[in-house]
């Protein structure tokens, strides 16, 4: 297992790589996912067993990746 980020880790056993929430087999993109459809903090956490902070460590992770994506145009 290799801390990726605050609270997100990447294990070639757990999820095929996949980042996940440390500590778990949850992955990033499931909770993201969850939120972007209308669950909201507390539905989450109760479905997941989750508390705030693994929350705020998967928002975090995604908008660093985001930010540090490069979109290439083509005109």
């Amino acid at each position: 297992m290799r801390e990726i980020a605050p609270g997100i880790s990447v294990d070639p056993e757990i999820r095929f790589g996949k980042p996940v929430i440390k500590g778990t087999r949850i992955p990033v993109d499931l909770v993201l996912g969850k939120l972007a459809g209308g669950m909201t903090y507390e539905d989450v956490m109760r479905e997941y067993e989750l508390n705030r902070q693994d929350i705020l460590a998967v928002l975090h992770y995604a908008a660093t990746v985001l930010a540090e994506e490069q979109v290439r145009m083509r005109y």
